[in-house]
């Protein structure tokens, strides 16, 4: 291993501000770990971009590694479940938050937090998943357990042009299901038709404040990454037994709703947790995303940008300018 690596590291300034740059750091600064993994690649979710601008209360420990993605090789390991050069992914946990993250170009991580790399994904599909996939991926088996089939009628997703949305509608449509993107990007019906969205519904066309407890029914199914208003309206809106999968709270994390949809419709509303869900689910949804539920056009939601572009790309994400994921190439 090298006796020194370029890091993006977070800070905390004197003025309690958070300061983000590239460091070069020696392996003893790494965190402890079983498994010290070569990273090849990283990827840019918005709990990134909030992390590294400040924007929102993500960090736990100042100074940390950002990046909550990363996958690579096996440099030495600790545990015998994996060995120097095997393929591994680890997101989530604490890694970028509270534990040097992805954004290095060696990391050294938990072994319970790494998974080993499933079988028909390469390790920069992996990162075009990232947690945004994994997320995706578990929603749709958390409401499929739910009683969710494709008979059942549509699903309606929001935030539909972010990670979480794009991969959750090509792997609902890849399924069978007739789903609709809840947008208020106009300009991208054409991109959410051609990941298998049937039907677009525009934010602007809902009078979210005029919302009533129980509105006429419409889905079987809902992922909502938005949280407030457009979760409300969704279970308000949601057919009778229908599932919402709750992900992302991108607009708010309150909830002002009413017990109306689930006494008298028997709505489900499913808590999704990517962030600390442990093995064997952690490994199980990975190999589904390489067989069954692996997106069909991951190559139109990923876009890659080099480690040395990174700092210039957390704006975008911030003010909502980003469509589908980013994955950054930490050895380009």
């Amino acid at each position: 291993m090298a006796a020194s690596f370029k890091a993006f590291v977070i800070e905390q300034g004197a003025d309690k501000s958070v300061v983000a740059g590239f460091h070069t750091l020696s392996p003893a600064e790494l965190d402890a770990g079983e498994v010290l993994i070569r990273v090849r690649y990283s990827s840019i979710n918005y709990k990134d971009a909030l992390a590294a601008t400040g924007k929102g209360k993500i960090i736990r420990r100042f100074p940390c590694v950002g990046g909550i993605d990363l996958a690579g090789e096996v440099v030495e390991s600790a545990d015998p479940r994996f060995a120097p050069g095997d393929p591994v992914i680890a997101t989530s946990f604490d890694i970028g938050v509270a534990h040097h993250g992805g954004y290095a170009e060696f990391a050294r991580i938990p072994a319970q937090w790494v998974v080993a790399l499933p079988d028909g994904l390469s390790l920069f599909e992996a990162m075009a998943l990232g947690t945004a996939g994994f997320t995706a991926a578990l929603g749709v088996l958390r409401m499929e357990d739910n009683g969710l089939q494709p008979g059942n009628g549509p699903v309606v997703v929001s935030g539909a042009t972010g990670g979480v949305g794009s991969l959750a509608i090509d792997i609902l449509s890849a399924a069978g299901y007739s789903v609709t993107a809840l947008t208020g990007k106009a300009s991208e019906a054409d991109y959410l038709h051609a990941l298998g969205a049937h039907e677009i519904l525009l934010r602007e066309s809902i009078d979210f404040n005029a919302v009533r407890p129980l509105e006429g029914a419409r889905w079987a199914g809902a992922v909502d990454n938005v949280g407030g208003a457009v979760l409300h309206w969704m279970l308000a809106t949601m057919q009778q037994a229908g599932t919402v999968a709750s992900i992302g709270n991108a607009a708010s994390f309150d909830l002002n709703t009413s017990v109306f949809p689930f006494i008298l419709r028997g709505v489900s509303l499913l808590g999704v947790d990517s962030g600390y869900i442990g093995f064997p689910t952690r490994q199980q949804v990975w190999n589904r995303l390489a067989t069954d539920l692996r997106p069909r056009h991951l190559a139109q939601v990923a876009r890659s940008i080099g480690f040395d572009a990174l700092p210039g790309a957390f704006d975008d994400f911030i003010a909502g300018r980003i469509r589908g994921r980013t994955v950054v190439c930490i050895d380009a």
